[in-house]
């Protein structure tokens, strides 16, 4: 069933992004996907609208603040300012050790994975509070928690990332707008290169649809029971 609701994906990729993206789509809403990279947002986008939803495309650097706002100024222009998702999935990653990673790197990694956040919330969230209601979803991972040897490129971000969701929580939760922030701990699967099927090993990998399904539940919790902060994993990883 359509409704009249935006469901805005920052870093839609082949995985969790598209899963997000046909999940919401498949539960009615409008949906506008936002990436660096054009190519991969086309395809997701025919297959949404093969599938009868309606997906709108968006290309932004996510640590870029002017592309940002380019992107979401296109995004209000086609279905308004009135967004009711917003869900950051854009990451950085790259294990090296911290006497090798340079400056630059440093500083963009923690751009992706928390900058292009605090950017996009703060283009959605005078909408929001204008009509009293919204949810923001971060996608965290272990990292945000912990600071492995070899992962400073990643955990300074997360952890930004996972901050940043308690203080917009708090700040915004008593006006009725949700933030959560999801922990994925555990490699998620990615389609296979040449077959476009999902990866067999469902054991010890997370999939993007399932992931998805519990990004729709947190949507959709009833204010007497909001998370903050969920953690996913497959049933066979330590933690």
């Amino acid at each position: 069933m359509k409704t009249d609701k935006v469901a805005v994906i920052l870093g839609t990729g082949p995985g969790l992004g598209r899963a997000l993206a046909r999940k919401f789509s498949n539960e009615g809403y409008q949906i506008a996907i936002v990436s660096r990279t054009k190519r991969k947002l086309e395809k997701i986008q025919k297959e949404i609208e093969s599938s009868g939803g309606e997906a709108f495309i968006a290309t932004a650097d996510v640590t870029n603040e002017e592309e940002i706002k380019g992107a979401f100024n296109k995004i209000f222009k086609k279905f308004g300012k009135k967004i009711d998702v917003l869900v950051y999935n854009a990451g950085d990653f790259k294990k090296q050790s911290i006497l090798k990673i340079k400056p630059d790197d440093f500083k963009n990694s923690w751009n992706i994975n928390c900058f292009g956040a605090f950017l996009s919330s703060k283009l959605v969230l005078p909408s929001m509070l204008k009509s009293k209601k919204g949810t923001i979803i971060f996608t965290g991972a272990t990292a945000s928690i912990r600071g492995s040897a070899e992962f400073s490129l990643l955990a300074v971000g997360k952890f930004g990332l996972r901050a940043l969701a308690q203080s917009i929580a708090r700040e915004f939760g008593p006006k009725g707008i949700h933030v959560a922030h999801v922990i994925i701990d555990g490699q998620i699967a990615e389609p296979n290169s040449s077959s476009e099927k999902p990866a067999l090993h469902t054991k010890s990998y997370l999939l993007p649809e399932a992931i998805a399904e519990q990004y729709w539940l947190i949507h959709n919790q009833t204010p007497t029971s909001w998370t903050l902060e969920m953690d996913l994993r497959p049933a066979i990883e330590n933690f």
